[in-house]
């Protein structure tokens, strides 16, 4: 099965109409897909009550990819508030028991940033990060090209599956060191994840710092030969990992859903269990 989303439910303006306020946007959001990845909880881990509200709020069948918290991830800026490592995975761990009891989650994405090396010392990291999660489905995605080096290739990926991690694909810019190349491999027989971050080179190079910097890096729209090129390609990771769950980011001109709707069309996909779409009333 191919579930297909965006990231994060809010800003997918295209979504939604006139009437339907930002409190109501998930429900919405469960007419059109049936997976979405919850982006709030990389920035904060998310009280328990956020957690009950999103599921109450989707289908029986929904699909949540959470996001981890950017202290387990080395992204952290400003204050902790965790004693340590240990405290701050603990309460991330028991922020999932909605997702969990509810049966909506997919997995917990970590995404590391460009300076998370291929070294000794993150590959024990990354062993520790995974004993510390236990049976919850992890996804991992590098932001740095030395994991897939000629030489280090096998090596990741025989890592990944050994150590139980699910291989994140990722269509990105290929903007140098910063950047991973398109790897069409499953380390897990029952899922794989996808990510669209768009081709925009220039703004992945050129985006940090800046208070923008998420708006420069992922702005960019798939066009339709770039989308057919996909269906190939999600077909056969399909056919080595049971769920195959596809999120587009490059939102920052709104084009996510748009994109996220094209590959669902382009793929025949109808799906079934969807929530209801809002009638327009007038």
């Amino acid at each position: 099965m191919i579930y297909i989303g965006v990231t994060g439910w809010g800003d997918h303006d295209s979504l939604y109409g006139a009437g339907v306020s930002k409190r109501d946007r998930l429900r919405e959001y469960g007419a059109h897909f049936p997976t979405v990845e919850v982006d709030s909880s990389f920035y904060a881990v998310q009280p328990k009550r956020n957690s009950d509200k999103w599921v109450a709020e989707t289908p029986a069948s929904f699909q949540f990819v959470v996001k981890a918290y950017q202290g387990m991830t080395g992204h952290l800026r400003g204050e902790n508030r965790y004693e340590s490592k240990k405290q701050m995975f603990d309460a991330f761990h028991a922020s999932l028991e909605s997702y969990q009891k509810a049966n909506k989650l997919a997995m917990v994405l970590f995404q590391f940033p460009p300076w998370f090396e291929c070294n000794r010392e993150n590959v024990n990291y990354l062993r520790w990060c995974k004993a510390e999660m236990g049976d919850v489905p992890i996804a991992l995605e590098f932001r740095n090209q030395s994991w897939f080096a000629p030489g280090m290739y096998e090596k990741t990926l025989s890592f990944m599956e050994e150590e139980g991690w699910i291989h994140t694909v990722c269509d990105e810019p290929q903007a140098g060191n910063g950047s991973v190349p398109l790897v069409l491999v499953t380390t897990d027989q029952t899922k794989a994840l996808v990510r669209f971050h768009g081709r925009n080179v220039h703004g992945w190079q050129k985006a940090s710092g800046g208070q923008d910097w998420r708006e420069v890096r992922y702005l960019y729209r798939y066009n339709h030969e770039e989308l057919q090129q996909w269906v190939s390609r999600l077909r056969k990771l399909e056919e080595t990992a049971k769920d195959v769950y596809v999120l587009f980011n490059n939102n920052s001109g709104g084009d996510a859903a748009d994109n996220a709707k094209q590959m669902i069309d382009l793929l025949g996909i109808e799906y079934g269990g969807l929530a209801p779409k809002q009638l327009d009333l007038f």
